[in-house]
Formats: structure tokens, C-alpha cells, sequence
């Protein structure tokens, strides 16, 4: 229980590495606010945390939308009356070549991505700061550190944003003891995931199971990430045992990435 009674947003907690790790820290303990765009998976989390005897409440959340955020914090100190843990995890993209990135699709992207993860820390930050703590845990990606086989190019850039944010943060906030990392992906079975091998398999004409076990084959331990396994980092970096750790982003993916 190493996140006993203490008060954990988690956004885009609908699916995927959100809601891996907003079911992780009910489990240890944590009263979770899930924030997710999609009121039937948000709702659904929220269910499942209460029906493994946890306490949750749900916030329709857009991280586009500045408004949302405010009343995301609004809610989540009205219900529980403080914020510990921020897991800034909401993101999106979609494969696409150089070529074929869009304006429409570098500003969907960074609207969730970079801007929307910057006014969540931000937001969430002015409340830690007037109690001097808090865990701010965001989701980035080895694609912000240059892995080739990102998924397009603008999500690359709004990752390597989330990095150069956490750092920045991390030195801004420390005089306030609100520590700020980041976790780096690699390649995570989610429905992403799933989109992306159907991709390869059709554009390789290949099976979705040799696929899968092609883009396996290409990680040091050849194996891909499950949401937990992000959850796990996610806990540590939220918990008393990383108090002394900030500005530092950490990747979890086979051994992809070494930096």
C-alpha cells in the first residue's frame, strides 16, 4: 500500500497505460480521480475501482480544452480535498509518413500532447504548492528521444516536449518539494498498438501474430511492454520511495533506448 490515502488524477485512465495504473494506484492505496474524454471507459474505471473495494471518482476530461483541466482540479479537491499525484498520461496519435503529416494533425497532436500536459502540470502544481508536496509523473515516449520507429513525426516532437517540460518543471517546482519525472515508453500493447500492427501486417502482407512477433524481435529482451509494466514505474515515481528523484525520465521498453 505505498500510496495509502493519498489523492491520484489520472488522465486518459480509460484505457490502456492509463487505466493500468489508475486501477495500480487505487490498489495501493490511493484515492483515484480518472479524467478521460470517453464517458463510457472513464465510467467503467471508475466501476472497476470500486469494485475492487477502492474509492474514485470520474471528471469527462478533454486535455485540449483548458476549462476541462480547471474543473478536472476543481472536482478532484471538492471530492477529496487535496491533490498528491498527478499521472499525465492522455495522449494521442496516429501512424503516418513525414509527407503525410497535416497542420491538422501537429496541432490535434500537440494541443493533447504538449499543451494539454504543460496546463495539467500547471493547474495541478499551483494547488501542491500550497501544501509544499506532490508527484507529477508524466507520460512521454522513447519517440521524444528520437526512436525510429515512431509513429509519425509531430508526436515525436510533442514527446520530446514532455521531456524538456518534466526538466524544466522539475527545477521550477523543486523549491516547492514537488517532484517531476517522466516515463518513456517503447512499444506497449495497447489498442495503439493493436492499429499499428494491423498496419504492418497489411502493409507487409503478413499475419497479424508474425507481426507482432516482428516488432518483438527488434527489442534487446524481445518483448513489448504491457500496460502494467508501466504501472509498475508509475507507482515507484508516485510513492515515498522516489522523493529524491526528479527532472529525470525514465524509459521502460526492452532496451530500445539507452539515453
Amino acid at each position: 500500500m505505498r500510496l495509502q490515502d493519498k489523492v491520484a488524477i489520472v488522465t486518459g485512465a480509460g484505457a490502456g497505460i492509463g487505466k493500468a495504473v489508475a486501477l495500480r494506484y487505487a490498489r495501493e492505496g490511493a484515492r483515484v480521480v480518472v479524467a478521460e474524454i470517453d464517458e463510457a471507459s472513464g465510467e467503467k474505471t471508475t466501476a472497476e475501482i470500486a469494485d475492487g473495494g477502492g474509492q474514485a471518482i470520474f471528471v469527462r476530461t478533454d486535455l485540449g480544452r483548458l476549462a476541462d483541466i480547471d474543473a478536472l482540479i476543481k472536482a478532484a479537491v471538492a471530492r477529496f480535498a487535496r491533490i498528491d499525484v498527478l499521472m499525465n498520461n492522455a495522449g494521442v496519435t496516429k501512424k503516418l509518413d513525414f509527407f503525410e503529416v497535416t497542420e491538422a494533425d501537429w496541432d490535434r497532436i500537440h494541443t493533447v500532447n504538449a499543451k494539454g500536459a504543460f496546463f495539467c502540470m500547471q493547474a495541478v502544481a499551483r494547488e501542491m504548492a500550497s501544501r509544499r508536496a506532490g508527484k507529477i509523473v508524466n507520460v512521454a515516449s522513447i519517440a521524444g528521444k528520437g526512436f525510429r520507429g515512431t509513429s509519425n513525426v509531430a508526436y515525436a516532437g510533442s514527446k520530446g516536449a514532455v521531456i524538456a517540460m518534466t526538466r524544466v518543471a522539475a527545477s521550477q517546482l523543486a523549491r516547492y518539494d514537488i517532484n517531476v519525472n517522466a516515463i518513456c515508453p517503447g512499444v506497449v500493447r495497447t489498442s495503439m498498438y493493436e492499429r499499428i500492427i494491423e498496419g504492418v501486417a497489411e502493409r507487409e502482407k503478413i499475419s497479424i501474430a508474425e507481426a507482432g512477433a516482428k516488432m518483438d524481435a527488434a527489442i534487446p529482451l524481445r518483448r513489448s511492454n504491457t500496460p502494467d509494466d508501466i504501472a509498475h514505474m508509475a507507482v515507484f515515481l508516485a510513492s515515498d520511495e522516489a522523493r529524491n528523484i526528479t527532472g529525470q525520465s525514465f524509459n521502460v521498453d526492452g532496451g530500445i533506448m539507452w539515453d
